[in-house]
């Protein structure tokens, strides 16, 4: 059997909050009608314009990762490739993004709900 990815799924306690987010530093559509899904306070949908779907389920207690703490551990990350690194971390940072680490040649954030991802230059 080969199945297909159909959506990431991003926990967190406020999920128009993330979805605001991350439509802030890719793009796309939020909630955009899917019958895939059934979108209320507690799902959100974030469709890019490269075909991925970004979701975000409302957890009451979520408890965010802490960089670099094995007792909480990140468990995945996103990679974004942007053209220009400096212009791409200033839109994260105005978004709401914390940098955690810019000690490589890339970024490392967490989004509002603590969840880090990478800021690389496209190849």
């Amino acid at each position: 059997m080969t199945g297909t990815v159909q959506c990431v799924v991003l926990d967190c306690a406020d999920v128009r909050e993330l979805a605001e987010f991350y439509r802030h530093l890719l793009g796309g559509e939020i909630n955009k009608p899917d019958p895939r899904w059934s979108l209320d306070d507690d799902w959100a949908t974030l469709h890019l314009p490269s075909g991925l779907v970004l979701c975000f389920q409302r957890i009451p207690d979520h408890r965010p990762p802490i960089w670099g703490d094995p007792t909480r551990p990140q468990q995945f990350h996103l990679d974004i490739g942007v053209p220009d690194l400096d212009q791409a971390a200033r839109a994260a940072e105005s978004a709401g993004a914390t940098l955690l680490d810019d000690t490589h040649p890339w970024r490392i954030y967490a989004d509002p709900a603590g969840h880090p991802f990478c800021l690389l230059h496209e190849k």
